[in-house]
């Protein structure tokens, strides 16, 4: 059987905790920043674990990770 590739943009968003769980980082934080709080702006900048309806689909984008 063939290796299978690993696709670019999922590893480079994407990181695989040593408990095997996908990390992902929040969106909301690139721009039109000033009408959220700051609270909420300071919230967005941690990384959150994925939800697992979204994990089975990613593995086969990043089969190594």
């Amino acid at each position: 059987m063939p290796k299978l590739k690993t696709h670019r943009g999922a590893a480079k968003r994407f990181t695989v905790t040593g408990t095997g769980k996908v990390k992902r980082n929040n969106a909301n934080t690139r721009h039109i920043l000033t009408p959220k709080t700051t609270k909420r702006k300071r919230q967005l900048r941690k990384s959150t674990i994925l939800d697992k309806t979204n994990e089975k689909m990613l593995r086969k984008l990043i089969p190594y990770l």
